[in-house]
């Protein structure tokens, strides 16, 4: 593979002084090519931004190696942290019209992260407040490069975000290594964890110890749990568990004993079904690592019943999780070892190695375009 550079053009008077940026363009299997592409001009609403780093998702592994199916061509990349540059042509004077899923209204110069989904607000599913399953969703990083939303992914020197994406605002505070993942890791187990309800003195089980695990790890443990017993074949993955807050590792479910909440990321259903054996009674489930179709589970039903269990699942999340993850990091940026988890940002023209080659130990790896 051969990347295809193309300098951008630039041109005066623009917010970046240049009417093209650089971006990666998946185009089938492992064909991906940095391309020179136009910026396009900003409808009312919408939010042009420079990319600072974007960490690599597995799903985008999964993309490119056919296991997941999704628009192509297309600029993948979802875990994005970037400063606003431009806002629509309504908000050029006046930088209020643009507001954060906090209030805060968007200006430039801003550290922002956004949503993977972009809902549609009008449909039954976004007014009973599941935005994430809106009826016509669209995705950073998932859309068609030929579409009318074509810089929607992080592997890029820029990004448009569309008028409705729920955009949160960084503080100083958190390094981009942290934030980016906070984008779509970090906001998914917030709502894995908000499922799950109270976890003050409870027996959690998380199953899988990579992004995501080791994110619930540490959240149950700062949410008060009895104990956190955190579940991966991997032994280096099992050690950092440990110092995320993990009382206990194990390297299977098998023989798994009594537990309050079982929090499942790693999309096995073996490791499953045995930790489903192990729910207490009033104990609940929250599955969130089976996003591909795997082998069926089965449990009695009068179990279910008798012990009073309940069993649910989490696929994306709703705004108030991108800011619950930010306030999250903050928190506990100087208790738990969140830098260890990225790796040191390689450089745009590195995406096609860091997204065909085998994952190395690092739960995430970044790039940093310039």
């Amino acid at each position: 593979m051969t990347a295809q550079i193309t300098p951008p053009t630039r041109a005066l008077g623009t917010a970046d002084s240049s009417d093209h940026t650089l971006a990666a363009v998946w185009r089938g299997g492992d064909e991906i090519n940095i391309e020179s592409v136009a910026l396009p001009p900003l409808g009312p609403g919408e939010v042009l931004v420079r990319v600072r780093l974007a960490t690599l998702c597995g799903s985008d592994r999964h993309t490119v190696s056919g296991r997941r199916q999704q628009p192509c061509p297309s600029i993948l990349g979802h875990e994005t942290v970037a400063e606003v540059i431009a806002l629509g042509p309504d908000n050029a004077d006046a930088q209020e019209t643009v507001h954060a899923v906090d209030g805060r209204p968007l200006k430039r110069g801003q550290r922002v992260i956004w949503s993977v989904t972009l809902p549609c607000g009008t449909c039954d599913r976004c007014l009973a407040g599941v935005t994430a399953k809106c009826r016509t969703l669209r995705k950073s990083g998932h859309e068609s490069f030929e579409s009318d939303w074509s810089l929607s992914g992080g592997y890029a020197q820029h990004a448009v975000l569309p008028a409705g994406m729920p955009i949160a605002v960084v503080d100083d505070q958190i390094a981009d290594t942290l934030t980016a993942p906070a984008a779509c890791a970090t906001a998914t187990v917030m709502a894995v964890i908000e499922r799950a309800g109270m976890l003050v003195g409870r027996r959690v089980v998380v199953i899988g110890a990579g992004m995501l695990g080791l994110t619930a790890v540490a959240a149950a443990s700062s949410a008060g749990a009895g104990s956190v017993v955190a579940v991966d074949p991997n032994r280096a993955r099992r050690e950092m568990a440990e110092r995320f807050g993990a009382s206990e590792v194990r390297s299977s479910t098998a023989g798994l004993k009594d537990c309050d909440t079982l929090l499942e990321f790693s999309g096995s259903s073996a490791a499953l079904q045995e930790g489903l054996r192990a729910l207490d009674v009033r104990g609940v489930a929250v599955l969130a690592g089976a996003v591909a179709p795997g082998a069926d589970v089965t449990f009695d039903p009068e179990s279910v019943v008798r012990r009073h269990l309940s069993i649910t699942g989490v696929h994306n999340y709703e705004p108030r999780h991108l800011t619950a993850a930010l306030d999250f990091l903050q928190e506990t940026r100087g208790r738990f070892p969140w830098e260890d988890l990225v790796a040191d940002p390689a450089p745009l023209d590195d995406i096609v190695a860091l997204l065909t080659q085998p994952p190395g130990p690092k739960p995430r790896y970044a790039v940093a375009p310039r």
